[in-house]
C-alpha cells in the first residue's frame, strides 16, 4: 500500500480495521518505506514494512494486493484490488497485464469490472466487485448549527489535474457563480505533498473566494469538515482518468452533504440519493449544478438516514469474505492456457466411409431434400 490518504488507502485501513474487529487478525503491509508508510495517521491497525518485494512472497497469510500489480509469486493464491483505471500508457502496458495474470481480481464498481475486462479482454464476471464504503462516523457526525445565509461549498479531492481542480477554477469565474456572494468555497490541501500539489496549493491559495484547509487524515476530523459544508464537489477529469468510483461522494452523504459530481466513471454508483451529475470536464456544467444543489436546499434527517445506511463498511468487508470463499473465476492467465491448449490439440480424424455408403447417404439426403 502507498503511503498517504487517498480513497484506496482509506479503503485498505478500514477493511483491515474491521477484519480485526471481527476477529480476523490482518495488518497492513507496505514496501520499501519502514516505519514512514502512514502508520501515523492509522494508530488502530496493524502496519508492518518489509524492505523489498520479494519478501511479500514469503508472507504466510492470504495476501491481497492493492492497485500496484507486482509480479510477485505467494505461498497461497492472492488477491488484487484495482483502485485505479487501466493506464494509458502503452509501456505501462505490460507491467499491468503481467501483474493481473495469476490473481484473482477484484474492482470497486461495475464500472470498473467493465474497463478492466475490456482491458485485459476477459470476460466481465471473472471481476469481482467490492464496493467501497463510508466509516462509520460520517453517517454519526452531528451537523452544527448553520444560519442558512451561505451556502458551503468543499472541494476534498487531491490537488491533481485529474481530480478536476482547475474544472473547479474555472466555474469560479462565471458569471452564475462569481457573483453569487452566498457562495463559499474551501480547498483542502490534500496532495500539496507532491510536486504538481505544491504548485496547486498555491494557486487555489491565491484566489480570494476560497479558504484553504489541511487534509483531514482521520474519518472523523474529515466527518466533522464535511458536516460544516452543504455541498461537496467532485469535478473529476474525463479526458484521460476515469474515476474508478469516488469515496469522497459515499463519505459526503452519509455526513449530510449533497454531492455535484461529474457524469462519468463509477461515480453515478455512488448516488445515494444526494447526488447530482453533470457533464465532465465543463464549468458551466458544474455551475448549474451548483445552483440545482443550492436550490434543493439542505438535505433532510430522513434522506441522510437512508444515505448512511448504504455503502457501509460491514457490508463491503461481508462482500469482501465471499470473494474469499467462493470458488475462484478463471484468470486472465487460465484462459489463456486454456485457449493455447485446445489449438495445440490434434485435429480428429475424419472417418472414411465406402462409396456405397456414400451413395446410400447422398440417396436419402436427396429424397429428404425433394420432399422439403
Amino acid at each position: 500500500m502507498p503511503a498517504g490518504t487517498g480513497g484506496s488507502e482509506n479503503y485498505t485501513v478500514g477493511q483491515v480495521r474491521e477484519l480485526n474487529r471481527r476477529g480476523t487478525p490482518s495488518q497492513v503491509v507496505t514496501v520499501g518505506l519502514g516505519a514512514a508508510d502512514g502508520r501515523d495517521d492509522f494508530d488502530d491497525v496493524p502496519f508492518r514494512s518489509l524492505p523489498t518485494l520479494t519478501e511479500v512472497g514469503q508472507l504466510d497469510g492470504t495476501v491481497v494486493f492493492v492497485n500496484e500489480p507486482h509480479a510477485v509469486p505467494t505461498r497461497r493464491h492472492s488477491y488484487l484490488i484495482l483502485h485505479n483505471p487501466p493506464p494509458i500508457r502503452e509501456r505501462e502496458w505490460a507491467f499491468a497485464t503481467e501483474g493481473t495474470r495469476d490473481r484473482t481480481l477484484i474492482a470497486t464498481s461495475q464500472y470498473a469490472a467493465e474497463l478492466w475486462a475490456r482491458f485485459l479482454d476477459v470476460d466481465v464476471s471473472t471481476i469481482n466487485v467490492v464496493y467501497p464504503f463510508a466509516e462509520p462516523q460520517f453517517a454519526a457526525q452531528s451537523r452544527p448549527r448553520h444560519s442558512g445565509e451561505s451556502t458551503r461549498v468543499l472541494f476534498a479531492g487531491r490537488l491533481s489535474p485529474e481530480k478536476g481542480i482547475y474544472t473547479l477554477l474555472s466555474m469560479l469565474h462565471i458569471d452564475i457563480i462569481d457573483q453569487d456572494a452566498d457562495l463559499t468555497f474551501t480547498v483542502t490541501t490534500a496532495g500539496a505533498d507532491k510536486p504538481q500539489g505544491k504548485i496547486i496549493e498555491r494557486l487555489v491559495g491565491a484566489h480570494p473566494r476560497i479558504s484553504v484547509v489541511a487534509t483531514r487524515k482521520t474519518p472523523a476530523a474529515m466527518a466533522s469538515l464535511m458536516a460544516d459544508h452543504d455541498v461537496v464537489v467532485m469535478p473529476s477529469n474525463s479526458q484521460y482518468w476515469h474515476e474508478t468510483f469516488g469515496i469522497v461522494s459515499i463519505e459526503a452523504q452519509h455526513a449530510g452533504c449533497r454531492v455535484i459530481a461529474s457524469d462519468d466513471g463509477g461515480l453515478p454508483e455512488t448516488d445515494c440519493g444526494g447526488v447530482v451529475l453533470v457533464r465532465p470536464d465543463d464549468a458551466e456544467a458544474l455551475a448549474w449544478g451548483l445552483r440545482e444543489a443550492v436550490g434543493r436546499g439542505p438535505v433532510g434527517p430522513a434522506a441522510r438516514s437512508a444515505a448512511g445506511a448504504r455503502f457501509t463498511v460491514g457490508e463491503s468487508v461481508d462482500t469482501l469474505l465471499d470473494v474469499f470463499a467462493r470458488p475462484r473465476p478463471a484468470t486472465p492467465a487460465a484462459i489463456i492456457r486454456q485457449l493455447e491448449e485446445l489449438a495445440a490439440r490434434p485435429s480428429a480424424d475424419v472417418p472414411s466411409i465406402s462409396g456405397r455408403t456414400a451413395k446410400m447417404r447422398r440417396d436419402t439426403w436427396e429424397v429428404d431434400d425433394a420432399s422439403v
